[in-house]
């Protein structure tokens, strides 16, 4: 049985920048598209007397109604499905997202206010989840996946942009470079790895050479990461960025003008707690365009 893209749901413009990114998604992946919108209304009888009561229901309803009508109109090939679930929307989205190829939700960042995806249900989410999210920031379109045409102007007609993906190949990052890979073929878009590296405190007199070795070392281990990738992948183009310096702020500069950027969550035991890890928090608040997080090991 094939897995869906699944889709948050509440309404807001992010939201639907979301449903429109994961609609574009399934078709490239060939996979059915599940809308689900949680509401905390299952104790509410099915009529009540009191329009208050009813309000949340009908709200609910009305945002099923239209996007599901949004998308059929705009990808009418697309196999669709929508499901109100009465649970907090954690809950909701990490159940429905476990069942998932990727859950799809809008982002806010710190930015904005309003709307159960603007902070603390997307982070939930994305901590607790066991397969990749992607969050996708309000207005994202078709055009802007795609590179601007030779007049400087967005379209939809030109290649992708490149997708960008942050790595540590000293942890166990296959999963990660698996979803990346799978990306840039499903676009035939340009791969950037990018692994940003630091210079231990080392006496002056050494800093030159320490600084050279440590790059040396960088590169030959990010070549033997993804050399197995590029044998599976060989259409992919890559490009291999070593960098010094903070790996948030690295990746922050790699997509300015990125389609797509993938970085890796480490899942951590029950008794730990779920926590989203430095990298991909930073990442999540401050690039602009739509964020994968892969959950790994």
């Amino acid at each position: 049985m094939l897995r869906p893209v699944v889709v948050g749901l509440d309404g807001s413009r992010e939201s639907l920048a979301a449903a429109d990114w994961a609609a574009r998604e399934a078709l490239r992946r060939g996979l059915p598209l599940r809308l689900v919108h949680a509401w905390e209304g299952g104790w509410a009888p099915a009529e009540s007397a009191l329009p208050e009561l009813d309000a949340p229901r009908h709200w609910a309803r009305r945002i099923l109604r239209g996007a599901i009508g949004r998308l059929n109109e705009r990808y009418p090939q697309l196999n669709l499905s929508a499901e109100q679930i009465s649970r907090p929307a954690a809950d909701a989205l990490v159940e429905a997202g476990d069942e998932s190829e990727l859950l799809v939700l809008g982002s806010r960042a710190f930015s904005g206010f309003g709307g159960f995806m603007a902070g603390s249900v997307a982070l939930a989410a994305v901590a607790h989840m066991t397969r990749p999210v992607v969050l996708v920031r309000a207005g994202e379109s078709l055009e802007d996946e795609h590179m601007p045409d030779t007049e400087g102007r967005k379209s939809a007609h030109t290649p992708y942009r490149d997708i960008v993906v942050g790595i540590d190949p000293v942890g166990p990052c296959e999963a990660l470079l698996a979803f990346a890979f799978e990306a840039a073929t499903l676009r035939a878009a340009p791969l950037r790895v990018v692994y940003a590296w630091r210079l231990p405190y080392v006496p002056n007199a050494l800093e030159a050479k320490a600084r050279k070795e440590l790059r040396v070392a960088a590169e030959r281990r990010l070549a033997t990461a993804i050399a197995p990738w590029r044998e599976k992948y060989p259409a992919v183009e890559v490009r291999e960025l070593v960098e010094e310096g903070r790996p948030a702020q690295q990746l922050l500069d790699a997509t300015g003008d990125a389609g797509l950027l993938a970085v890796g969550r480490r899942t951590r035991p029950a008794r730990i707690g779920a926590h989203t890890g430095p990298v991909a928090h930073a990442v999540m608040h401050n690039v602009r365009c739509p964020v994968a997080i892969v959950p790994h090991e």
